[in-house]
């Protein structure tokens, strides 16, 4: 029998610099990367190195810093088609997050191809960004929204997801792994039923791409969406995925330097891809960065990080159920590492306001998902998010805070 090798944390927690700050006189205790995640030493190092040494613009220059910058840049790209097995560079597009690249696809896709009575299907446990722009290109294209149902564990109610298919169901767009909940969706099976009607599928891989392994062949996606600073790397970074011949169909959304063949005062010719839907100079920095964090990520191994936040995620279970009248909103069967909780008679802010002053980081509020909270009947939830980089340990000082509030709300 192999024997499993021990995760060396104590070991990566020193990769990460703000994990030895302190808050309020005590050692941070960071819960909350599923709003952001911190940073390895090697990330910053690339920005560092950069802005230091190659700062130069990409693309089109002749001199030596814009070429090794330019290098550098395409470099992430191939990175990343390597992490998400896409077939070709081209599928990968730049953008400045999961936002941002699901609503390229909402303006260019959908405003180009989607017509009144076309029908674009969503769950109920989507981020706003995966509502808000659907409503507004069917407010626009005269188009109908529908919403599958969740059960009271927070999973896919696959059954009525089925009976919204239909002929005009254009686009599925998902959440793979739900930031409020944790509950991992059942993509591949998702896709498969949309495709029987021919609809496009986005899958919103924001809270998966740095928890589990992505292979947008196997899923058969059509789009992918994910954040750079969700996956160890800058902010103001994310990627599009779409499979070659969709974004080759597909207008640009934004015009600008780089996405031009030729521009006359008569008539602009657009690049071929990627560059036709990449306009203007990009974050070449953060991309960079977004390069070194998917080194480091593959240095560890994604099968090792999903192994050992799957243990957190028990460990936190079973520790956080063991508070008397804690309820945790997301149960699902097949879960990731994010506990959302509410206590009776304390209201979510109040307490991480509180396990903040024992310098514990969680998030509190609706976490953009408000039709979410509607659904569990609660104003807002406090959530612990988790990441390879924490601890048992930790996971016992949230316990222990948490206990505290109760005793300064009985």
């Amino acid at each position: 029998m192999k024997t499993r090798t021990a995760f060396p944390i104590d070991v990566i927690r020193k990769d990460f610099p703000n994990l030895s700050v302190t808050i309020h006189g005590k050692p941070l205790v960071y819960l909350d990367n599923a709003a952001t995640t911190m940073k390895p030493r090697t990330v910053l190092n690339a920005l560092k190195r950069f802005y230091e040494n190659e700062n130069s613009n990409i693309h089109r220059g002749v001199h030596h810093l814009s070429q090794v910058a330019t290098e550098d840049y395409e470099a992430t790209r191939d990175k990343i088609r390597d992490f998400t097995n896409a077939r070709h560079r081209q599928e990968i597009i730049f953008t400045k997050g999961a936002t941002e690249a699901i609503n390229l696809v909402a303006q260019s896709y959908g405003r180009t191809f989607l017509n009144k009575g076309d029908e674009i299907i969503i769950s109920h446990m989507e981020h706003h960004s995966n509502i808000v722009p659907w409503q507004m290109l069917c407010q626009e294209k005269r188009c109908v929204l529908k919403v599958a149902p969740i059960n009271d564990q927070g999973e896919l109610i696959f059954a009525e997801y089925e009976k919204l298919l239909s002929e005009r169901t254009k686009i599925v767009s998902m959440v793979h792994i739900s930031n409020s909940l944790g509950t991992i969706n059942p993509a591949k099976d998702i896709i498969a039923a949309a495709h029987q009607y021919k609809a496009k599928v986005l899958i919103d891989g924001a809270q998966s791409i740095n928890h589990k392994k992505i292979d947008v062949q196997d899923l058969d996606c059509d789009f992918f969406v994910f954040s750079g600073h969700k996956l160890f790397a800058p902010t103001g970074t994310g990627v599009l995925y779409g499979k070659l011949e969709i974004l080759d169909a597909m207008p640009p959304w934004q015009g600008g330097g780089d996405m031009i063949a030729s521009v006359t005062f008569e008539k602009t010719t657009y690049n071929t891809l990627p560059n036709r839907l990449e306009a203007g100079t990009p974050h070449i920095a953060g991309v960079i960065g977004l390069g070194a964090a998917i080194d480091y990520v593959h240095s560890i191994g994604i099968d090792a990080i999903e192994e050992y936040e799957h243990e957190l995620l028990q460990y936190g279970t079973k520790a956080l159920t063991a508070i008397p009248r804690l309820r945790l909103i997301g149960t699902a069967r097949d879960k990731a590492a994010i506990l959302s909780f509410v206590l009776p008679n304390v209201h979510p802010h109040d307490v991480g306001t509180l396990v903040d002053q024992d310098g514990i980081a969680i998030r509190t509020g609706h976490h953009c998902t408000m039709p979410l909270m509607k659904r569990f009947n609660v104003p807002a939830t406090s959530r612990a998010s988790l990441s390879f980089y924490n601890t048992k340990q930790e996971l016992d000082k949230l316990v222990a805070s948490i206990r505290r509030v109760k005793e300064i709300f009985p």
